[in-house]
């Protein structure tokens, strides 16, 4: 038989209190735990995170498209601006906003143009959706950029002082300076832009004829054979010349004797190849005339220089403006020489010779003050006079005087070129197959020792063409 312990009436109500205490102790235990659970600042924390995170993405993807812009906005006005591309500037910056996908962005295209320059300047703006920065109130996101692109060529004003004296005949020199002048004018003359760039042809020897200059110049006639002047010797302290002095004719006769009565070499020389060309822009007109060059007479760098310095000087202006209005010279090179203090202007001078400085003399005044006594020299070669008339050759003197030698020539070459270099002015020296005294004395007168160059053959023309290239580059600023 089964037997059943009595269990007290109190008992069950005694378990459930029990239980009710360690539910409750469990339950107070719970909240006061911190394992796995976030509090209220982890919570703000996070989401924090995940707006800022979006935000960072949203800026991404805008910078993305901003760079975008920007770079298409760099490439089309480079473009536009490239003074040989013929095109409308707003067509090609349209063009390039067009094949990148984003022609809707581009706001804005203006030009400024003129026959030596193009400024090309452009906008753009867009906006870029956010997808997660509207959690911080940013909806979208404001793009823009500018972009500004130019290109000049400068003005350029080139003398070409060439030496054409008589040892120019030795060792094919007159030839090889003949290919490298052309070659220079061809080179630094762009056809592009006709009005850009001037050249003034110098031709020296032991004298330079001024050619038409001498009619718009104050001068003292004393005949008709030949337009060189004499230059007084404190002008060569200043690039400038003096348009108001009176310069006295330089007298014409023969010095070189070859034992009759020759008169083809006078010291100042009458053929029109020898006629300073003076600030041109026909290219084919210069290249012809450097073809007719025929060696002669002595050498006199230091007129040379002189000139060429003098017709990048805006002393000469007034007198090219003229030469202009009747014909002498073309039309689009009124206004030069330009202010030497103009950025958008180079002045350059290329002097090139194959000696140094010589003697040079002078017909005795009391032998040439009168029309008869001129007549006379003109027509007869001064030794040839004297070994035929002149019995006593210790009176041969009488009749000339010199009025150079070679240190007094180079004297008075410092001078200019220091006076050129004062003046703004780029100075080119070629030494062609001289002797180191040659070279360096026009080393001395370059702007820098690499503005001066020693060549021989025909290596003369990668020399000219070098120093065109280099002006070139100088003209072009982008």
């Amino acid at each position: 038989m089964t037997k059943y312990r009595e269990t007290p009436a109190h008992y069950g109500a005694g378990v459930g209190a029990r239980r009710l205490d360690r539910l409750r102790s469990s339950a107070a235990r719970f909240v006061r735990a911190e394992d796995g659970s976030m509090t209220h600042l982890a919570v703000a924390a996070a989401i924090t995170m995940i707006a800022f995170g979006g935000l960072g993405i949203d800026m991404m993807h805008a910078e993305l498209t901003r760079a975008k812009i920007q770079a298409t906005l760099d490439r089309s006005v480079l473009a536009a601006a490239d003074l040989d591309n013929m095109l409308v500037p707003g067509d090609v910056v349209y063009d390039y906003f067009a094949k990148m996908g984003v022609s809707d962005a581009l706001t804005g295209v203006q030009t400024t143009q003129a026959a030596n320059y193009k400024i090309v300047s452009a906008q753009a703006a867009t906006t870029h959706d956010s997808n997660f920065s509207h959690i911080l109130g940013v909806d979208r996101f404001d793009i823009g950029g500018h972009s500004k692109a130019q290109e000049w060529v400068n003005y350029v004003e080139v003398s070409l002082v060439l030496d054409i004296s008589g040892s120019m005949a030795k060792n094919n020199r007159m030839t090889n300076m003949k290919n490298a002048a052309q070659l220079f004018v061809d080179t630094v003359m762009d056809e592009n832009f006709p009005d850009s760039v001037s050249v003034s042809l110098v031709p020296y020897s032991e004298h330079v004829n001024a050619g038409p200059l001498a009619n718009y110049l104050n001068v003292n006639r004393s005949h008709n054979y030949a337009d060189c002047l004499e230059i007084p010797d404190s002008e060569y302290t200043s690039a400038a010349f003096d348009t108001a002095a009176t310069y006295n004719q330089m007298q014409y006769y023969q010095w070189n004797y070859y034992g009759d009565n020759g008169l083809s070499n006078t010291v100042c020389p009458s053929p029109a190849y020898a006629r300073i060309a003076p600030v041109n822009s026909d290219a084919e007109a210069l290249k012809a005339q450097i073809r007719e060059f025929q060696p002669r007479a002595g050498t006199s760098i230091f007129m040379g220089m002189k000139w060429g310095t003098g017709l990048l000087d805006p002393s000469m202006r007034a007198i090219v403006n003229q030469m202009a209005a009747d014909g002498v010279v073309p039309n689009n090179v009124v206004g030069r020489p330009f202010d030497t203090d103009r950025r958008d202007v180079g002045k350059h001078i290329v002097l090139m010779t194959d000696g140094m400085n010589d003697k040079s003399f002078r017909i005795q005044n009391w032998a040439y003050n009168q029309p008869s006594m001129v007549e006379h020299w003109a027509n007869n070669n001064l030794w040839y006079f004297n070994v035929n008339n002149v019995t006593d050759g210790w009176n041969w003197d009488d009749f000339y005087t010199q009025r150079y030698d070679r240190w007094y020539g180079n004297a008075l070459l410092d001078r200019i070129c220091d006076a050129a270099k004062e003046d703004g002015i780029t100075i080119w020296t070629v030494a062609f197959e001289t002797d180191s005294n040659g070279s360096q004395v026009l080393e001395q007168c370059a702007s820098s020792p690499s503005h001066h160059f020693d060549a021989s053959g025909a290596e003369l023309s990668d020399v000219f063409y070098s120093i065109a290239r280099s002006i070139n580059q100088l003209r072009l600023v982008e």
